[in-house]
């Protein structure tokens, strides 16, 4: 491999990039597991939004979701995204490209158990990316799922985890003069080798 050292040391990406996170909590104000993943539709036009980084697992970065909102879809559909994750307080960056698995329903159970009732309840009422007549309407239907689903709501069946298990991955890291730091990890699939390559800024 090639050589590296100091905030690029180590022969796991999946480490190094733990440790960037932890490094950027900090430091960040607000979000630092904040990432913006990028899909296609079904005519090749990309979609990008920002999304919050659950896990970083030993394999593969984890976030959650409702199934059927626009980048649930696609992603179902294409099997694959990128994200990016950027700390202007470390100058650094992360870049992802890879492949894209639903979590187990064990998983995404124990994640939506954890969070708060009104995000839980939240989930059940948004049908993420279609239209919405008014806030009013959001409301109405947050309390009618609050009343339906009661303390303990189950996970709803088209909300969940979502594993992008990487075949590239890239660490930046802002230079002087603009002669950034960039080591890209590479493999053609899930399971083989990681190489690496030093890129130019």
């Amino acid at each position: 491999m090639v050589p590296r050292k100091g905030i690029f040391a180590g022969d796991d990406p999946f480490e190094i990039a733990r440790q960037w996170l932890k490094a950027a909590e900090a430091k960040e104000i607000n979000d630092p597991n904040a990432m913006a993943i990028a899909t296609v539709d079904p005519d090749g036009l990309p979609n990008v939004r920002m999304v919050l980084l659950k896990e970083i697992a030993d394999d593969a970065f984890v976030f959650f979701t409702n199934y059927e909102s626009a980048k649930g879809q696609e992603v179902d559909a294409s099997g694959k995204a990128a994200f990016v994750m950027h700390w202007k307080s470390l100058r650094r960056q992360i870049r992802v490209r890879g492949l894209v698995t639903r979590e187990s329903d064990a998983a995404s159970d124990a994640y939506y158990t954890s969070r708060a009732l009104g995000s839980r309840i939240g989930a059940w009422a948004s049908k993420q990316s279609r239209p919405l007549a008014s806030k009013t309407a959001l409301m109405e239907a947050v309390a009618k799922e609050g009343i339906k689903h009661g303390p303990n709501p189950k996970r709803p069946p088209f909300w969940g985890g979502y594993r992008i298990t990487p075949l590239e991955i890239e660490f930046w890291a802002d230079g002087e003069f603009r002669l950034h730091d960039r080591f890209k990890w590479m493999r053609a699939n899930d399971g083989e080798a990681w190489t690496v390559e030093r890129l130019n800024p």
